[in-house]
């Protein structure tokens, strides 16, 4: 894996760009990975609805959960799929629209200074093997780009928004992810 640091685009990976973003605030340093879990409808794998859902083209009428969701405007730096594959909605270096009201270590706002990393799953299944290593190449790839992160800055969507948010859930293996980490 690696980052284009001009772009902020990840290489090899499908690049799907979002409008759900903007810039960063000014001299604003990276320094907070958050891990997500999506599923679109809730609960099923696959489809194209997470994707059309970051791109402001869900279709209400596919479902009744999407009639709830449609108008949202959200959005990731990175989706990886149940199979490992990877897409890029928002380069690096601009501001994804993942966190919502959020807080980390009493510092507020954490779209401004955070990756957001979504991994197709609910908050209750497991993920699977493909999605731990390339995730934990992702942040690997990460820290080594910008050397203001580190392995100590990762936290799940639930740390930084208690009560709001539940992802990436009990199916989320914490050890898993620091055991790869690790032996990188």
């Amino acid at each position: 894996m690696k980052i284009d640091a001009k772009t902020g685009l990840l290489s090899p990976c499908k690049h799907l760009p979002s409008p759900n973003k903007d810039a960063r605030p000014i001299e604003q340093t990276l320094d907070l990975i958050v891990i997500h879990s999506i599923s679109l409808p809730p609960g099923k794998y696959g489809g194209d609805a997470i994707e059309r859902f970051f791109s402001n083209e869900l279709n209400p009428d596919e479902h009744p959960y999407y009639q709830e969701i449609h108008q949202m405007k959200v959005s990731s730096h990175i989706l990886i799929r149940r199979d490992g594959q990877i897409t890029q909605f928002v380069p690096f270096h601009e501001r994804a629209w993942h966190a919502g009201v959020s807080s980390y270590q009493g510092r507020e706002r954490c779209n401004d200074f955070s990756i957001g990393i979504e991994l197709e799953g609910s908050d209750t299944d497991s993920f699977n093997n493909e999605q731990y290593i390339q995730l934990a190449n992702l942040i690997q790839t990460l820290i080594k780009t910008y050397h203001s992160l580190s392995q100590d800055a990762i936290t799940g969507h639930s740390d930084i928004a208690p009560g709001r948010k539940t992802d990436p859930g009990t199916g989320f293996d914490w050890k898993k992810l620091d055991t790869l980490l690790s032996s990188e």
